[in-house]
Protein backbone atom coordinates (compact mmCIF):
# COMPACT_ATOMS: atom_id res chain seq x y z
CA UNK A 1 0.00 0.00 0.00
CA UNK A 2 1.38 3.53 -1.07
CA UNK A 3 2.15 6.08 1.65
CA UNK A 4 -0.68 8.94 2.32
CA UNK A 5 -0.88 11.91 0.15
CA UNK A 6 -3.05 14.60 0.54
CA UNK A 7 -3.30 17.19 -1.98
CA UNK A 8 -3.05 20.90 -0.40
CA UNK A 9 -3.77 24.07 -2.18
CA UNK A 10 -2.52 27.72 -1.24
CA UNK A 11 -4.74 30.43 -2.05
CA UNK A 12 -3.16 33.58 -2.39
CA UNK A 13 -3.86 37.33 -3.60
CA UNK A 14 -1.31 37.11 -6.48
CA UNK A 15 -0.32 32.91 -6.78
CA UNK A 16 -2.24 29.95 -6.21
CA UNK A 17 -0.70 26.83 -5.59
CA UNK A 18 -1.38 22.80 -5.77
CA UNK A 19 0.71 20.56 -3.94
CA UNK A 20 1.25 17.14 -2.95
CA UNK A 21 1.93 16.27 0.66
CA UNK A 22 3.87 13.19 1.14
CA UNK A 23 2.77 11.76 4.91
CA UNK A 24 5.76 10.14 5.65
CA UNK A 25 8.48 12.03 3.74
CA UNK A 26 6.42 14.79 5.77
CA UNK A 27 6.89 17.26 2.70
CA UNK A 28 5.36 18.69 -0.61
CA UNK A 29 6.25 17.98 -4.11
CA UNK A 30 4.29 18.64 -7.70
CA UNK A 31 4.01 22.13 -6.54
CA UNK A 32 2.31 24.24 -9.57
CA UNK A 33 1.44 27.40 -9.85
CA UNK A 34 -0.78 29.47 -11.75
CA UNK A 35 -1.64 33.33 -11.48
CA UNK A 36 -5.02 33.70 -8.93
CA UNK A 37 -7.88 34.76 -11.32
CA UNK A 38 -9.11 36.72 -8.79
CA UNK A 39 -8.88 40.96 -8.48
CA UNK A 40 -5.58 41.37 -9.35
CA UNK A 41 -5.98 40.08 -13.16
CA UNK A 42 -9.62 41.44 -13.01
CA UNK A 43 -9.72 44.96 -11.14
CA UNK A 44 -12.98 46.13 -12.60
CA UNK A 45 -14.79 42.85 -12.43
CA UNK A 46 -17.68 42.59 -9.62
CA UNK A 47 -17.08 40.92 -6.45
CA UNK A 48 -19.55 37.89 -6.94
CA UNK A 49 -18.34 37.54 -10.80
CA UNK A 50 -15.13 37.55 -8.96
CA UNK A 51 -16.00 34.91 -6.30
CA UNK A 52 -17.17 32.89 -9.00
CA UNK A 53 -14.28 32.52 -11.06
CA UNK A 54 -11.99 31.76 -8.40
CA UNK A 55 -13.61 29.39 -7.02
CA UNK A 56 -14.32 27.43 -10.21
CA UNK A 57 -10.47 27.94 -10.89
CA UNK A 58 -9.48 26.18 -7.45
CA UNK A 59 -12.38 23.33 -8.20
CA UNK A 60 -10.72 22.67 -11.64
CA UNK A 61 -7.25 22.39 -10.16
CA UNK A 62 -8.31 20.65 -7.52
CA UNK A 63 -9.40 17.89 -9.08
CA UNK A 64 -6.89 17.58 -11.71
CA UNK A 65 -4.42 17.30 -8.44
CA UNK A 66 -5.99 14.91 -6.51
CA UNK A 67 -6.08 12.39 -9.52
CA UNK A 68 -2.28 13.13 -9.92
CA UNK A 69 -1.44 12.69 -6.18
CA UNK A 70 -4.05 9.85 -6.03
CA UNK A 71 -4.88 12.09 -2.60
CA UNK A 72 -7.29 11.06 0.24
CA UNK A 73 -8.25 14.67 1.30
CA UNK A 74 -7.77 18.12 0.41
CA UNK A 75 -6.97 21.06 2.28
CA UNK A 76 -7.19 24.84 1.23
CA UNK A 77 -5.11 27.29 2.61
CA UNK A 78 -7.20 30.43 2.27
CA UNK A 79 -6.15 34.18 1.99
CA UNK A 80 -8.97 35.60 4.59
CA UNK A 81 -10.85 34.66 7.37
CA UNK A 82 -13.00 31.38 7.37
CA UNK A 83 -15.52 30.23 9.72
CA UNK A 84 -14.82 26.40 11.19
CA UNK A 85 -17.56 25.43 8.79
CA UNK A 86 -14.61 26.37 6.38
CA UNK A 87 -16.90 29.66 4.50
CA UNK A 88 -15.03 32.26 3.83
CA UNK A 89 -16.06 35.43 5.22
CA UNK A 90 -13.90 37.99 3.30
CA UNK A 91 -11.37 38.11 0.68
CA UNK A 92 -9.82 41.43 0.05
CA UNK A 93 -6.34 40.47 -2.12
CA UNK A 94 -8.76 37.96 -3.96
CA UNK A 95 -11.38 39.15 -4.80
CA UNK A 96 -11.65 42.32 -2.88
CA UNK A 97 -15.15 43.57 -1.08
CA UNK A 98 -17.07 43.65 1.01
CA UNK A 99 -19.15 40.39 -0.99
CA UNK A 100 -21.07 37.59 0.49
CA UNK A 101 -19.64 34.78 2.88
CA UNK A 102 -18.81 32.02 0.43
CA UNK A 103 -18.99 28.04 1.40
CA UNK A 104 -15.85 26.91 0.07
CA UNK A 105 -15.45 23.51 2.09
CA UNK A 106 -19.35 22.44 0.67
CA UNK A 107 -18.59 23.53 -2.70
CA UNK A 108 -15.99 22.27 -2.84
CA UNK A 109 -16.24 18.42 -1.31
CA UNK A 110 -19.53 18.54 -3.66
CA UNK A 111 -17.28 18.89 -7.00
CA UNK A 112 -14.46 16.51 -5.68
CA UNK A 113 -16.35 13.64 -4.01
CA UNK A 114 -13.66 14.28 -1.46
CA UNK A 115 -12.97 15.47 2.27
CA UNK A 116 -12.48 19.01 2.33
CA UNK A 117 -10.89 21.01 4.98
CA UNK A 118 -10.41 24.92 4.49
CA UNK A 119 -8.37 27.16 7.18
CA UNK A 120 -6.91 30.89 6.67
CA UNK A 121 -3.56 30.18 5.16
CA UNK A 122 -1.78 31.65 7.90
CA UNK A 123 -3.58 29.29 10.16
CA UNK A 124 -2.48 26.50 8.11
CA UNK A 125 0.91 28.01 8.06
CA UNK A 126 1.37 28.02 11.69
CA UNK A 127 1.72 24.25 11.70
CA UNK A 128 4.78 24.80 10.05
CA UNK A 129 6.45 26.35 12.80
CA UNK A 130 4.80 24.70 16.09
CA UNK A 131 8.25 22.58 17.71
CA UNK A 132 6.44 19.88 19.67
CA UNK A 133 9.94 20.30 22.02
CA UNK A 134 9.54 23.67 22.51
CA UNK A 135 5.42 24.90 22.88
CA UNK A 136 6.31 28.71 23.34
CA UNK A 137 3.75 30.78 22.08
CA UNK A 138 4.40 32.71 19.13
CA UNK A 139 3.11 35.04 16.34
CA UNK A 140 3.29 34.29 12.58
CA UNK A 141 3.11 37.59 10.43
CA UNK A 142 2.52 37.51 6.90
CA UNK A 143 3.69 40.59 4.52
CA UNK A 144 2.98 39.74 1.16
CA UNK A 145 0.13 40.75 -1.24
CA UNK A 146 -1.17 41.58 2.40
CA UNK A 147 -0.88 41.47 6.20
CA UNK A 148 -2.28 38.81 8.10
CA UNK A 149 -0.96 36.94 11.19
CA UNK A 150 -1.61 34.23 13.58
CA UNK A 151 -1.07 33.41 17.30
CA UNK A 152 -0.46 30.35 18.61
CA UNK A 153 -0.67 29.89 22.39
CA UNK A 154 -0.78 26.39 24.58
CA UNK A 155 -1.27 23.82 21.61
CA UNK A 156 -3.85 25.68 19.65
CA UNK A 157 -4.46 28.91 17.03
CA UNK A 158 -6.40 32.23 19.11
CA UNK A 159 -9.61 32.43 16.62
CA UNK A 160 -13.06 32.03 17.21
CA UNK A 161 -15.61 29.93 15.41
CA UNK A 162 -16.40 32.71 13.06
CA UNK A 163 -12.55 33.13 12.12
CA UNK A 164 -12.25 36.36 14.14
CA UNK A 165 -8.45 37.29 14.93
CA UNK A 166 -5.39 37.24 13.00
CA UNK A 167 -5.96 39.97 10.94
CA UNK A 168 -4.03 42.70 11.75
CA UNK A 169 -3.60 43.93 8.23
CA UNK A 170 -6.96 45.57 8.56
CA UNK A 171 -5.94 47.33 12.02
CA UNK A 172 -6.71 50.77 11.04
CA UNK A 173 -3.21 52.90 11.30
CA UNK A 174 -3.67 56.14 9.76
CA UNK A 175 -7.32 57.58 10.53
CA UNK A 176 -7.36 60.43 7.85
CA UNK A 177 -9.96 60.75 5.11
CA UNK A 178 -7.63 60.46 2.56
CA UNK A 179 -5.52 57.89 3.98
CA UNK A 180 -3.89 54.88 1.70
CA UNK A 181 -7.15 52.71 0.53
CA UNK A 182 -6.75 48.88 1.26
CA UNK A 183 -7.91 46.09 -0.47
CA UNK A 184 -11.19 45.37 1.29
CA UNK A 185 -12.52 49.07 0.77
CA UNK A 186 -11.35 50.69 3.82
CA UNK A 187 -8.52 53.12 4.38
CA UNK A 188 -5.39 53.59 6.46
CA UNK A 189 -4.77 50.04 7.48
CA UNK A 190 -1.82 48.45 8.06
CA UNK A 191 -2.17 46.25 5.23
CA UNK A 192 -2.08 49.20 2.68
CA UNK A 193 1.05 50.26 4.27
CA UNK A 194 3.21 47.61 5.11
CA UNK A 195 2.44 45.51 2.54
CA UNK A 196 4.37 44.67 -0.74
CA UNK A 197 1.62 46.48 -2.61
CA UNK A 198 1.10 48.99 0.05
CA UNK A 199 4.86 49.62 0.75
CA UNK A 200 4.87 49.54 -3.90
CA UNK A 201 2.63 52.45 -3.44
CA UNK A 202 4.15 54.28 -0.67
CA UNK A 203 7.08 54.38 -3.06
CA UNK A 204 5.10 55.57 -6.00
CA UNK A 205 3.14 58.07 -3.57
CA UNK A 206 7.22 59.43 -2.06
CA UNK A 207 7.93 60.03 -5.97
CA UNK A 208 4.90 62.02 -6.70
CA UNK A 209 5.68 64.51 -3.71
CA UNK A 210 9.22 64.44 -3.92
CA UNK A 211 10.72 64.44 -7.50
CA UNK A 212 14.30 65.96 -7.28
CA UNK A 213 14.29 62.55 -4.40
CA UNK A 214 13.42 60.02 -7.08
CA UNK A 215 15.22 61.19 -9.71
CA UNK A 216 18.74 60.94 -7.26
CA UNK A 217 17.70 57.47 -6.02
CA UNK A 218 18.13 53.65 -8.02
CA UNK A 219 14.75 53.62 -8.35
CA UNK A 220 14.65 56.03 -11.27
CA UNK A 221 16.98 53.76 -13.02
CA UNK A 222 14.98 51.03 -12.96
CA UNK A 223 11.88 52.93 -13.94
CA UNK A 224 11.71 56.99 -15.29
CA UNK A 225 7.79 56.83 -14.53
CA UNK A 226 6.88 56.23 -10.72
CA UNK A 227 3.90 54.17 -12.00
CA UNK A 228 5.81 51.89 -13.84
CA UNK A 229 7.92 50.95 -10.58
CA UNK A 230 7.55 47.43 -9.54
CA UNK A 231 8.38 45.30 -6.50
CA UNK A 232 11.29 43.95 -7.78
CA UNK A 233 13.05 47.39 -8.58
CA UNK A 234 11.70 48.48 -4.91
CA UNK A 235 13.15 45.18 -2.76
CA UNK A 236 16.49 45.01 -5.52
CA UNK A 237 17.30 49.41 -4.38
CA UNK A 238 17.07 49.06 -0.21
CA UNK A 239 19.21 45.97 -0.47
CA UNK A 240 21.63 48.29 -2.21
CA UNK A 241 21.02 50.76 0.18
CA UNK A 242 19.16 53.50 -1.28
CA UNK A 243 17.95 56.03 1.55
CA UNK A 244 14.79 56.94 -1.14
CA UNK A 245 13.67 53.41 -1.15
CA UNK A 246 14.14 52.73 2.30
CA UNK A 247 12.25 55.77 3.19
CA UNK A 248 9.56 54.26 1.49
CA UNK A 249 9.30 51.11 2.88
CA UNK A 250 10.03 52.63 6.18
CA UNK A 251 6.42 53.99 6.40
CA UNK A 252 4.96 50.47 6.76
CA UNK A 253 7.59 49.13 8.75
CA UNK A 254 6.84 51.91 11.30
CA UNK A 255 3.34 51.02 11.28
CA UNK A 256 3.83 47.31 11.24
CA UNK A 257 6.15 47.79 14.82
CA UNK A 258 3.46 49.39 16.43
CA UNK A 259 0.97 46.34 15.25
CA UNK A 260 4.02 43.91 17.11
CA UNK A 261 4.11 46.23 20.13
CA UNK A 262 0.41 46.35 20.84
CA UNK A 263 0.02 42.44 20.36
CA UNK A 264 2.98 42.24 22.90
CA UNK A 265 1.03 44.74 25.08
CA UNK A 266 -1.83 42.88 25.12
CA UNK A 267 -0.98 39.18 25.37
CA UNK A 268 2.64 39.61 26.02
CA UNK A 269 4.12 37.47 22.90
CA UNK A 270 7.65 37.23 22.78
CA UNK A 271 8.57 35.95 19.11
CA UNK A 272 7.47 37.02 15.92
CA UNK A 273 7.90 35.12 12.69
CA UNK A 274 8.14 36.76 9.55
CA UNK A 275 7.03 35.14 6.09
CA UNK A 276 5.54 36.40 3.12
CA UNK A 277 7.22 37.15 -0.48
CA UNK A 278 7.94 41.08 0.18
CA UNK A 279 9.18 40.22 3.77
CA UNK A 280 11.26 37.41 2.67
CA UNK A 281 12.82 39.39 -0.39
CA UNK A 282 13.91 41.61 1.86
CA UNK A 283 14.60 38.90 4.65
CA UNK A 284 17.71 40.20 6.91
CA UNK A 285 17.24 43.60 5.74
CA UNK A 286 13.61 43.69 6.84
CA UNK A 287 14.12 42.29 9.94
CA UNK A 288 17.08 44.76 10.84
CA UNK A 289 14.37 47.59 10.11
CA UNK A 290 11.66 46.13 11.83
CA UNK A 291 13.85 45.28 14.75
CA UNK A 292 15.44 49.10 14.80
CA UNK A 293 11.55 50.31 14.80
CA UNK A 294 10.40 48.49 17.53
CA UNK A 295 14.07 49.65 19.75
CA UNK A 296 12.73 53.11 19.14
CA UNK A 297 9.17 52.44 19.72
CA UNK A 298 10.11 50.42 23.14
CA UNK A 299 8.11 47.40 23.93
CA UNK A 300 6.96 48.09 27.96
CA UNK A 301 9.14 45.88 30.38
CA UNK A 302 11.38 44.65 27.50
CA UNK A 303 15.07 45.54 27.83
CA UNK A 304 16.58 46.66 24.22
CA UNK A 305 18.18 43.11 23.91
CA UNK A 306 15.51 41.38 24.96
CA UNK A 307 13.66 43.46 21.65
CA UNK A 308 16.44 42.56 19.53
CA UNK A 309 15.20 38.63 20.21
CA UNK A 310 11.31 39.41 19.37
CA UNK A 311 11.43 38.59 14.91
CA UNK A 312 12.83 35.91 13.24
CA UNK A 313 12.72 35.31 9.95
CA UNK A 314 10.24 32.05 8.94
CA UNK A 315 11.56 29.50 6.14
CA UNK A 316 13.27 30.80 3.14
CA UNK A 317 10.61 29.18 0.57
CA UNK A 318 6.95 30.15 0.34
CA UNK A 319 6.19 26.64 1.10
CA UNK A 320 4.86 27.50 4.69
CA UNK A 321 1.23 27.00 4.07
CA UNK A 322 1.36 23.87 1.62
CA UNK A 323 3.31 22.13 4.65
CA UNK A 324 1.13 23.48 6.88
CA UNK A 325 -1.99 22.61 5.55
CA UNK A 326 -0.31 18.60 4.78
CA UNK A 327 0.49 18.76 8.45
CA UNK A 328 -2.68 20.01 9.81
CA UNK A 329 -4.52 17.19 7.46
CA UNK A 330 -2.04 14.21 8.97
CA UNK A 331 -2.68 15.15 12.50
CA UNK A 332 -6.71 15.06 11.66
CA UNK A 333 -6.73 11.33 9.61
CA UNK A 334 -5.70 9.15 12.54
CA UNK A 335 -4.29 6.58 9.58
CA UNK A 336 -1.95 8.95 8.51
CA UNK A 337 -0.72 9.98 11.89
CA UNK A 338 3.32 9.76 11.94
CA UNK A 339 5.12 11.17 15.26
CA UNK A 340 6.67 13.86 13.76
CA UNK A 341 3.80 15.04 12.72
CA UNK A 342 2.18 17.74 15.84
CA UNK A 343 -1.60 17.09 17.13
CA UNK A 344 -3.08 20.53 16.38
CA UNK A 345 -6.65 22.03 17.65
CA UNK A 346 -9.61 22.03 15.60
CA UNK A 347 -8.41 24.15 12.64
CA UNK A 348 -10.40 27.75 11.93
Amino acid sequence: MSDPAFTVIDLGGTTLRTARYGVAEDAVTDVRRVPTDGIAGHPGLPVAELQARVLDQVAELAAEAVERHRSGAVCVSFAGPVTADGRALAAPTVWGGPGEQVPVRQRLEERLGLPVVVVNDLTAAVWRYVDPADDRPFCLITVSSGIGNKVYRAGEVLLDTEGHGGELGHWTVDPSPDAAPCDCGGRGHLGALASGRGALAAARRAALADPAGYARSALAAAAPDPELLDNQALVAAVHAGDAFATGAVRVGITALASAITAVFASIGIRRYVLIGGFALALGARYAELLTAELERLGCFGLTPGEIRELVVLGAADDDSGLIGAGRLLAARTPAARTPAVPEPAPAR
